[in-house]
């Protein structure tokens, strides 16, 4: 247990601290009406511009010629209609929140989840309500193209001027934490100076009884004992208080909960106990008695299941026809330098714990592992073809394994499998290992696209791995796979 270090004064806390606090959210409150007004705008204009393309130029030649006639006074209600649908959208997936409004990231992921809902929205709407005049297909698929364009394209400026410290501190919320844990000085340590963090921490009060469980930070400045909390909360020090530390009691938590409510400050808790796949801890109620488990991952959703399946039955379809040549002629230089199978066949564990062969060319000696020793391949291994050096620095061994994804057994993405062998080791010196069989090993992954493959630190491996579980989508699988092709780690 760590003691309580001599905390700041009560004085010291002065009176701006309330000022800031309430102009923080009145900047926020205004930023999101600008921002919402010049979306707005910027979808209006991408579906005037839409059609301006359609019927101003020689598109207007295209489809049925009656479109020809329309004018754009014609269309007005079409775009009025298709404005209010895509904003609609934009709102539902929380455009506005500060998460989403401090990260770029996010706003494309926002923008492009929208799109894809409203074009279907949009063309059903107009043929189920007839619209009169009825509405151009090719409009609906230029609008769709505009609005992808143009409402990124402005958002990308007010993102270059939300980031800049003095916005971007205005949007954050100041937060004071009570307790201290190691997960959370973690999570302090990784996102602390992100420009899309959501607070700001400005001090740690102490828990009850004045000793923490876990060493506080030097630089992290304790601003009181527990006592004092009311005093600083009625001073509105904060705007958020964080519970960091599982050694609370119950009643402590109560407390600290009343005291939020009575100063309309947020309580937030960090549920320590819960240190694998955080994203997904859901709320629900069972015979009135409010539960929270894990559940609800992205990749728990059925459509996601299939929309996932799909883009790796294509992938690995395409990937398989493409990469035809370049398996005969690498496979060709292995049976040169080494006689025997050019492919290599390997135990691995997949989804649910599922093993299966997974298919590589071969890149090393045939007794390579004639020790029956399992390990990883270490940097200048002498077991290593040399043409299997250049194989692994391109990372071309691995693509006979769009053949594991065509059949089911792999993705185009997703956390390496390892071998049943080393998991046995893994699963029982490192925590939340087997999380990642939640779902379907990949080729490539977000851990391997930051570095971490081969001999690596696998706790940093399995972090990255929950990560991409916790967040998956579409836009994330395509930023690995681009990645992948621009970052190569040297593995032999």
């Amino acid at each position: 247990m760590f003691s309580l270090p001599r905390p700041k004064s009560d004085a010291t806390i002065s009176l701006p601290l309330k000022q800031t606090a309430s102009s923080s959210k009145t900047y926020y409150q205004r930023l999101v009406t600008i921002a919402f007004l010049l979306d707005t705008v910027a979808v209006v204009g991408a579906l005037i511009f839409a059609y301006w393309i359609r019927f101003g130029t020689s598109l207007v030649e295209l489809g049925v010629q009656d479109f020809a006639v329309r004018t754009l006074r014609d269309y007005s209600g079409h775009i009025i209609i298709g404005t209010s649908l895509m904003v609609l959208f934009l709102a539902n997936f929380h455009f506005y929140s500060r998460k989403n409004l401090l990260s770029y990231t996010n706003t494309l992921r926002v923008v492009l989840k929208s799109s894809v809902l409203w074009i279907f929205s949009y063309v059903t709407l107009a043929l189920v309500l007839k619209f009169d005049p009825p509405i151009s297909r090719i409009f609906c698929g230029i609008g769709l193209g505009s609005i992808l364009l143009i409402l990124p394209a402005w958002r990308a400026v007010m993102w270059r001027y939300i980031k800049t410290d003095r916005v971007s501190g205005s949007l954050r919320q100041r937060a004071m934490v009570v307790g201290w844990s190691s997960e959370f000085a973690k999570a302090i340590e990784t996102f602390g100076n992100a420009s899309e963090r959501h607070f700001d921490i400005v001090g740690v009060i102490a828990p009850p009884g004045g000793k923490f469980t876990e060493e506080v930070p030097d630089t992290m400045p304790v601003m009181g004992a527990y006592e004092s909390l009311g005093l600083l909360l009625q001073m509105k020090a904060a705007q958020v208080v964080i519970v960091a530390d599982d050694a609370l009691k119950n009643g402590n938590l109560m407390h600290i909960a009343s005291l939020c409510e009575k100063e309309m400050v947020e309580f937030k808790l960090v549920p320590t106990c819960f240190q694998v796949l955080l994203t997904g801890l859901h709320l629900e109620s069972v015979g009135g008695i409010p539960v929270l488990g894990i559940s609800k991952l992205p990749l728990h959703n059925t459509v996601n299941q299939y929309l996932k399946r799909g883009l790796d039955v294509l992938g690995a379809v395409v990937g398989l026809i493409l990469s035809a040549p370049i398996i005969a002629f690498f496979g060709a230089m292995i049976y040169t330098e080494s006689k025997g199978s050019i492919f290599y066949r390997q135990r691995r564990l997949g989804a649910d714990g599922k093993i299966f062969e997974m298919v590589k060319l071969r890149s090393m000696k045939l007794d390579a592992e004639g020790d029956n020793k399992v390990g990883w391949t270490v940097k200048d291994d002498p077991r290593c073809l040399r043409i299997g050096k250049l194989m692994r620095r391109l990372n071309i061994d691995e693509i006979p394994q769009f053949w594991n994804v065509f059949k089911g057994d792999m993705s185009l993405v997703g956390p390496r499998p390892e071998r049943p062998e080393l998991i046995e080791v893994f699963k029982e010196e490192i925590p939340h290992y087997n999380a990642r069989h939640n779902i379907k090993p990949g080729i490539t992954g977000w851990a391997q696209v930051n570095g971490l493959r081969g001999d690596t630190d696998l706790s940093e491996r399995i972090r990255f791995d929950l990560h991409y579980i916790e967040n998956w989508n579409v836009i994330f699988d395509f930023q690995i796979m681009f990645l992948t092709f621009l970052k190569r780690e040297n593995a032999c």
